[in-house]
């Protein structure tokens, strides 16, 4: 097979969709008529050569396999099996409380080359997503999600063929053992045992006539999230903090897919989308765009969009088409209560355009929240007419008939899905999308691309299955029921309150990535990092599959434990950007609930000197991950790694003689309360430490004065108050030095705002104060004299100065203002300070001893005085 057809044998090339819109002329009304959908997707099996064997027949029936019972536990395949089976000598399926496993032995006269896919094709199961663990010689080859619909009462089944890639490491000349056991959730105790159970149609091994290019886990799928600054803004600090969530969660460099929702209802939502998007392309990782806020679109009386939404879709795609690869008509139609007749004409201004703008580029569904009719559940976005609608027409996202207009004008499908509700009888997505399109004779006949998934702090597993973790065990059985029926999702989101990967609310524009956190979802100990990184290092890294010999099998054998092993220089090119990577990815996943040791000896591309990133356990990133230098492949590298219970580790690795050193590209210094300086930088790839260089105010040169920092942070204690200065980074024994930062020591350092309380003439004041650069304060009305913003700082301090900023509304500042000071809140200084205001304003004056501050506008002027940032500088008094 031709290495450059990779993406495509698992990723079709086109999407071809027989449904015919029944009015020309978007008649939005009328549902279209239901036709199959054809998927060009080549599965691995399509290169296999010879059958080794199958058990069962491929008639899409469990019947003829004997009923579940505990002593149905082997079946030797011989010559005599062979030529006269006795099918019911084997299970219907597997029960984990009743039958959960079943040895197949068989002999191989001749070692298969170049490994061997096992075919599982699964007719019926839970919707608890049993998972079926395989192993070949009591090594763990995969586990496999199995999604289901047992349990609910959908109309349509769920069928699907599971593949797995069983390397030839794994194989023996002579009698081979292959296991399949029921395997739980890495929580839960018995009582989800009756849960776990799945009818299978039939179970087949064939060699592979070529060499795998692709470790198939099940089924192909790509995993990732969103990645923006407070919620939703596309900035610098958005840019700088892609790269370190993209390595942490082990989606880096295999072809994987992001979020990138930047819309044009957010006022400066897309300010550094352009380097947003060419980072991701740097890291192989694709794009799925939403731009048009589709809320205050009127449409054309003859039903397509008006000029200025097509204006703005046009200068979108045109601008950054090429560097995104799919892009979704729109989010939660129906409980936003937008109108199905807008998607249609954006689906259909699309497709017409997209030929020559970006013929790469696919069109996803709506995000799909399924929403019902306001009288069933009330939505959003109710307008003053008193009308009460989700959606226009009311309740048409919830209405099968009504989205299959959106599918039929769409290359692929969406759904989003929270908690277990992938799997509610009316509103789930899987259910949904099994009715949308008849049912899944093989999967869904229609790729499905979901642009969100996951839980909240507040949801939990389904107390039937017993989770000790119940908070973990929902988020990890959520995604796992995205693998097993989903081929691309996207968690929402790396940084959101309450559904959050990392610690939010936090300005990305302020903070070290290197320092990011993990959010915590106590009492829980896994957090939905740990878990996404479990799930993504064994189904979500794609390439050429490495060789492997597990050197200490004893130790592993009948264990959870998973090798992944990738070379992605052999991913065809991103379409559009062109992305590639020459990483070589080594996972190794603990799926045992007890610590495991692993030694692994992998054989590389080459016999050269590779070095890289280890990326595993740890609460901050910069714990996270250590640089590991100088592997010298011969070509074989040895690995050991010892796993705690559900944990993963990666190595990201590329040959030393590739790397190229640069400096960091971004540092920020500032004075802290203790009167030493801090000094923050970005990560150099290939970096292992760093230098500190600075220039005092007045020098000529730089000197040294940090080398060997293994960190990208730095605290200079060596400053003198009053003395300003001016620091760059370089990486240790390099000349190029990063961009300068400049400071100034002093002991009025910016003070604590976190209990503060603020009060003004009108408007929010906290939003001056939240550390959002985004949000602000603002008087609702043209400036008058009188208007006021007023802080009490909860203590007496020394201040001395004042910073107030409003590029956001650059026209907004204070046409005149005084400050006042007092130490009760009812006496108050004469003016301390007063003058002619600006966007970005510095109000220095005599030092006070002050609690409270008043900083009172005193003109007319016809703009809002409006505040984005406050800051008040000082010390603490004795």
């Amino acid at each position: 097979m031709n290495k450059k057809s990779i993406r495509y044998w698992i990723v079709p090339v086109t999407f071809m969709i027989l449904l015919i819109v029944t009015s020309a002329s978007n008649s939005h009304g009328v549902a279209a008529k239901k036709k199959p959908f054809l998927s060009e997707v080549t599965p691995l099996s399509a290169y296999t050569g010879e059958q080794i064997w199958r058990l069962g027949n491929a008639n899409d029936s469990y019947e003829e396999f004997g009923k579940e019972n505990s002593q149905i536990q082997d079946y030797t395949i011989s010559a005599a099996t062979e030529a006269n089976p006795d099918w019911r000598a084997i299970p219907q399926g597997l029960n984990k409380s009743v039958n959960p496993s079943l040895r197949v032995h068989f002999a191989l006269g001749t070692m298969p080359e170049h490994g061997v896919l096992l075919k599982v094709r699964i007719l019926d199961a839970h919707k608890a997503v049993p998972q079926l663990a395989v192993f070949s010689n009591r090594l763990l080859s995969g586990l496999i999600q199995i999604a289901g619909v047992g349990g609910t009462t959908s109309a349509y089944p769920y069928k699907k063929t599971y593949e797995l890639y069983i390397p030839k490491e794994q194989l023996l000349l002579g009698e081979n053992e292959l296991k399949l056991s029921v395997v739980g959730c890495l929580y839960c105790n018995e009582d989800e045992n009756k849960y776990l159970w799945w009818k299978w149609d039939f179970i087949e091994l064939d060699a592979l006539s070529e060499p795998a290019l692709e470790p198939i886990h099940g089924k192909y799928i790509e995993s990732g999230t969103k990645v923006s600054n407070l919620s939703f803004y596309y900035d610098e600090g958005a840019v700088r903090h892609l790269p370190y969530v993209l390595k942490w969660l082990g989606i880096a460099y295999s072809g994987n897919i992001m979020r990138v929702d930047c819309a044009t209802d957010v006022k400066q939502g897309c300010s550094a989308i352009k380097p947003y998007y060419e980072t991701l392309r740097d890291y192989n990782t694709q794009a799925v765009a939403l731009h048009l806020h589709t809320g205050n679109v009127k449409l054309q009386p003859d039903g397509s969009l008006p000029a200025d939404a097509q204006k703005k879709l046009l200068d979108y795609v045109k601008t950054y088409g090429s560097m995104f690869q799919y892009y979704e008509i729109d989010n939660e139609p129906g409980l936003f209560n937008r109108a199905k007749g807008v998607n249609l004409a954006i689906a259909n201004w699309l497709k017409g355009h997209i030929p020559e703008l970006a013929p790469h580029l696919k069109t996803v569904a709506p995000g799909w929240a399924y929403a019902p009719s306001y009288a069933l559940r009330a939505c959003r976005n109710q307008d003053a007419s008193g009308k009460l609608a989700c959606g226009e027409p009311d309740g048409w996202e919830g209405d099968p008939e009504q989205r299959l207009e959106l599918e039929a004008v769409t290359d692929l499908t969406n759904g989003h899905a929270y908690g277990s509700s992938y799997a509610d009888n009316k509103g789930g997505s899987f259910l949904e999308n099994l009715r949308t399109f008849d049912g899944a004779e093989d999967g869904l006949p229609k790729r499905m691309l979901n642009t969100e998934y996951g839980t909240s702090d507040s949801h939990t597993d389904n107390k039937l299955y017993g989770a000790k973790q119940p908070k973990s065990a929902v988020f990890d059985r959520i995604m796992r029921a995205h693998i097993g029926f989903a081929d691309m999702f996207m968690q929402h989101a790396a940084f959101y309150p309450n559904y959050s990967l990392f610690e939010s609310g936090i300005d990305l524009n302020v903070q070290n990535p290197a320092r990011m956190v993990i959010h915590k979802n106590a009492p829980d100990a896994d957090s939905r990092v740990g878990i996404t990184r479990r799930l993504n290092l064994a189904y979500a890294t794609h390439g050429k599959p490495l060789p492997y010999t597990i050197m200490n099998e004893a130790d592993n054998y009948d264990k959870l434990v998973y090798v992944r092993a990738v070379d992605t220089s052999t991913l065809a090119p991103l379409a559009g950007s062109g992305g590639k990577s020459d990483k070589l990815l080594v996972n190794f996943v603990n799926f045992e609930n007890s610590t495991q040791t692993i030694h692994a000896k992998v054989t590389m591309p080459e016999a050269v000197r590779y070095e890289g990133e280890r990326v595993g356990a740890g609460d901050t990133y910069e714990s996270a991950r250590t640089y590991v230098p100088a592997l010298d492949a011969a070509p074989e590298l040895e690995f050991t790694e010892t796993l705690g219970p559900g944990e993963a580790v990666q190595y990201i690795l590329t040959r030393s003689k590739d790397i190229k050193l640069k400096a960091p590209s971004w540092v920020q210094a500032g004075i802290l309360p203790n009167q030493t300086m801090e000094l923050n930088w970005t990560e150099s790839e290939g970096a292992q430490t760093y230098e500190v260089w600075r220039q005092e105010s007045g020098a000529a040169n730089y000197i040294l004065i940090a080398k060997d920092v293994p960190v990208t942070h730095y605290i200079d204690k060596d400053i003198v108050l009053g003395h300003a200065y001016t620091y760059q980074i370089r990486v240790s024994g390099r000349q190029e030095a990063s961009p300068k930062a400049l400071a100034e020591a002093s002991d009025q350092a910016p003070l604590n705002r976190s209990d503060w309380v603020v009060s003004s003439s009108s408007g929010k004041p906290q939003n001056a104060i939240d550390s959002n650069p985004y949000s602000r304060w603002d008087t609702g009305k043209a400036q008058a004299p009188g208007q006021y913003y007023q802080v009490d700082l909860k203590a007496p301090y020394q201040i001395s100065r004042i910073e107030l900023q409003s590029e956001g509304s650059p026209n907004d500042y204070p046409r005149k203002y005084e400050v006042f000071t007092s130490m009760d809140g009812v006496n108050w200084t004469s003016a301390i300070a007063s003058g002619t205001g600006s966007s970005t304003m510095t109000i220095a004056f005599e030092t006070q001893n002050a609690r409270f501050v008043k900083i009172v506008q005193t003109a007319k002027a016809g703009n809002y005085w409006s505040i984005y940032n406050l800051q008040v500088f000082g010390k603490k008094m004795n």
